[in-house]
């Protein structure tokens, strides 16, 4: 083995790609999205699991609201107050799905469009 190819994977190993503030937000939207739907999918045959997935959508929802309403929070306060308008709706639309007279689609398509945004975002 050469001197060059130790170096190499020596540093390859180490190297870890940066991340931002922003791909750990989507990251976690994304799994609880994923989850969500899957446990939506598998409803009838595992209830448990598809409340324990609406719950994590929740309290996802919940931070999303909590980290807005800090006045540090760098976004602008129209886009502050949209989000925790989508977090009041969540919580409301939630216990509705839970009582049987909503469906879970709207929650998920909420979270894909913050998906898209926030992809759009880091494209910026």
């Amino acid at each position: 083995m050469t001197p060059q190819t130790l170096a190499q994977r020596a540093y390859a190993q180490t190297a870890a790609p940066t991340r931002t503030p922003r791909d750990t937000e989507y990251e976690a939207i994304s799994k609880i999205t994923h989850r969500l739907k899957a446990a939506a999918a598998r409803r009838k045959t595992d209830f448990g699991g598809f409340v324990h997935a609406l719950h994590e959508n929740r309290r996802l929802w919940t931070v999303l609201a909590t980290g807005v309403s800090d006045s540090d929070n760098a976004l602008p306060n129209e886009l502050r107050a949209r989000i925790f308008y989508l977090a009041e709706f969540t919580e409301q639309h939630s216990s509705q799905v839970l009582g049987n007279k909503a469906t879970v689609e709207p929650l998920l398509e909420i979270n894909m469009a913050v998906l898209r945004g926030l992809r759009q975002m880091g494209a910026t």
